[in-house]
Order: structure tokens, then sequence, then C-alpha cells
């Protein structure tokens, strides 16, 4: 296979780029729009907090289950059905503004909707991806999905923060469009689905995974690593106070915020799709991890903007790397009968502290005001990245990353 865009040759594989890219940015449009609105209502940093919170209680209770259902059903059709719910969700609160009856109460009961969409969402397209290009590319695939998306991430936010000046309605509306359009990319992805023997459903099942990952110190302490990482040096939720009362830059302001962990994200991928990590996986990794909570710090500190922006996107080069690296060992050492439900663990512990983290960093806003709340999120990495080569040592000495013989090829079309 040449090295000139192989990738392409894979078409549900791209598919499932698009799709992501479309939905990614819909996402990303909808939680500035939703995160401001919720600061104008209330002015809290506490219920900037409790929108994360809010997302991560079903994704708590349902990733688990959800993984054994994804390890049944077309993996293609589940993520479809996920994204046409959230069309319903950007509906739902394109109408409610337009109407002026958004709420407090309306942003947390639809933020507990998405959570819950995300649950499935999420270990549905990690345990779809490895089905739809060869294993030997995998470690490519992910980086160049990433590239993707990064550059969704980007321009989700600051196109949601332009089209905020025109208020909440418009962000709303074209988040459904988006949503709409990566749903029926996800119904034309083609694999060969074969359902695994039935098996009855009972705890033992459903927890297979959560066994898998605990039974295997390189993937548990890759994965573990990674949910502290976020769950200490997350300053998401709070750069809508951030980009209002410390830096003083707006919604516009916000929605370039928002994206600059992804321009850092977006050149580290495109870096990584043509020089993939191979050798001195575990040191990396590390590594990657020690500069995210370095760069966290200095963005607490910091009072200008475009120092705060060089920041966020050094988190997000040094988070892009932690996560091929992660995302691969735990694709690559899993079978495919336990994608599913192994997937729903990374799910949780990855976008579970993604939400608890925000959580967190609006809880310790309230008592340590913004900056204290990120600077202290920030020595908590250093901590945790210092610490791991004692709990984990077989992750800190990993050397090779793709395993001799493990997984298996089997792209669609």
């Amino acid at each position: 296979m040449s090295r000139a865009g192989p990738l392409w040759q894979y078409q549900s594989f791209m598919r499932l780029w698009f799709a992501r890219l479309a939905s990614v940015a819909a996402g990303q449009m909808l939680m500035v729009a939703l995160g401001w609105q919720m600061y104008d209502l209330t002015g809290s940093a506490w219920d900037l907090g409790l929108v994360g919170l809010m997302q991560f209680l079903p994704a708590l209770v349902l990733t688990l289950p959800a993984g054994q259902w994804i390890d049944r059903r077309h993996r293609g059709r589940i993520l479809a059905g996920c994204l046409m719910v959230q069309v319903a969700v950007a509906l739902v609160l394109t109408l409610g503004s337009s109407a002026g009856l958004v709420s407090r109460e309306w942003l947390l009961a639809l933020s507990v909707v998405l959570g819950a969409l995300r649950a499935v969402q999420m270990p549905a397209q990690q345990a779809l991806t490895p089905l739809l290009v060869p294993a030997a590319e995998l470690p490519r695939a992910l980086a160049f999905s990433s590239a993707g998306l990064q550059g969704a991430v980007i321009a989700g936010p600051a196109i949601g923060g332009l089209i905020y000046v025109a208020g909440p309605t418009a962000t709303y509306g074209t988040c459904a469009l988006l949503f709409a359009i990566a749903s029926a990319l996800c119904l034309a992805i083609r694999y060969e689905h074969e359902p695994p023997p039935h098996e009855p459903v009972s705890w033992r099942s459903v927890m297979a995974g959560l066994r898998f990952v605990v039974q295997h110190k390189v993937v548990l302490g890759a994965v573990t690593l990674d949910l502290f990482a976020v769950l200490l040096g997350g300053a998401t939720a709070l750069l809508p106070m951030f980009a209002k009362d410390i830096l003083f830059v707006g919604p516009v302001g916000l929605g370039l915020l928002r994206g600059a962990p992804a321009i850092g994200a977006l050149l580290m991928s495109l870096a990584l799709t043509r020089w993939p990590v191979r050798r001195r996986t575990g040191p990396l990794l590390l590594s990657s991890v020690a500069v995210f909570g370095l760069a966290t710090l200095v963005f607490g500190l910091s009072t200008n903007f475009m120092l705060s922006m060089l920041a966020l996107a050094i988190t997000g080069a040094a988070d892009m790397v932690s996560v091929v690296i992660r995302q691969t060992l735990v694709q690559l050492e899993t079978p495919d009968a336990m994608r599913g439900r192994v997937s729903a663990v990374n799910s949780l512990f990855i976008g579970g502290s993604n939400q608890l983290g925000e959580f967190e960093s609006g809880a310790t806003a309230a008592w340590l005001g913004p900056v204290g709340s990120v600077v202290l999120g920030g020595v908590g990495v250093l901590l945790v990245a210092a610490a791991w080569p004692r709990l984990f040592p077989a992750l800190a000495r990993r050397d090779a990353l793709l395993p001799g013989g493990t997984g298996r090829p089997n792209p669609a079309d």
C-alpha cells in the first residue's frame, strides 16, 4: 500500500470520519452556546460545573450496559440513532431559546440527555474504527481521525461563538443540521457484522470489559493516567469565566479559547499521521501528561489572551499524544468480541472524567476562584505524572506500541 493517502480507499472509514467531523463541530458549538447561556442566566461557576456533572451521572450508570449492547448490534446504526436524538435536543433548544423559555433547569435537564447519549455514542465510535481499517493501519487511522476531529474542534467553537452573536437560536439550529448530516453518513457505513453467539445478559457479562482492563496493567495504567489528568487538569468548564471576567474577550473570544487546545492537537495529530508513534511508548505517554500539567499551570496564571491561547494549544498537543497512544493500546490489545465492553470502560473513564472534571473545576472555582482552581489542577496533573511510573512500572517501561500479532484486519470496503 502506498504512503500517499492510503486511508481514503476505506470508504466506510471515511464516512465515519466525515460523520465525526460534523458531529464534533456541532457538539462543540452546542456546548459553547449552552455554557454561555447558562452563565448569562445565572452568573454562577457552580452552575457551569453542574452542566458537566449532569452529563457525567447518566454515563456512570449507562456506559457499561451500553458496551454489551454495542457488542451485539450494528455499531454504525447505533451511532446514527444517537445522533438523531441529538438533532431533537438541538431543536428543543432552538425553539425554547426563540420563545424565551430556556432556564437553568432546562439546560441541566438537557445536559442529562446529552450525557446518556454519549454513554452509548463514545464506545460505539471507538469499537467501530478497528473494523474499518487493517490493524497495521490503526495508529495512522486514529491520528488521521484526530486531525480531522481537532479541525472540527477548532472550527466548531470559533464558528459557534460568531453565530452566537446573532443569538443562541441560530447556534442551536446550525447544530441540529450538522447532527442530521452526521446521522445520515453513519447509516451508510458498511462492514462485516456477525452477531456474536447469544450470551444471556448478566452482571458477569456486563462487567467483562472492566475485568479485562483491570487484568491488563498496561491498559489500566494508560486509561487511569488519562482519567486523572483530565479530571484534575480540565479547565474547559471555566472558560466562560476566563473569557468574561479575566481576559475580557466576550463570546467570540470564548469560542477561540475553546478552539485553542484543538489547534495544538491538530498540529500534533498531523505530525503523528506522518510519523506514527512506534517506540518508547510509555516514557512518551508520561512526558506528554507532564507537559499537559505545566501548560495548565501557565493558563491558570495568565492574564494575557495570546499567552492563554498558546498555553491551551500546548495542552491540546500534549493530550493528543496521550490519546493516540491510549486508544491504540486499548483497541489492538482487545478481541473484537469484547471491544464494545472495553471501549465502554474506556469511555466511562475518559468521557466521564471530562464531565466530572468540569464539575470539579466549577466546585473548586466557587471555593478558590477560577485561577486557584486551574492552578491546583495543574499541580495535581504533575503529581499524577510523577506517581504513575511507580504504580504502573510496566507502562513506564513500554517500548513498542504495536504488539506482535495483535488485532485482526477487517476492512469493510
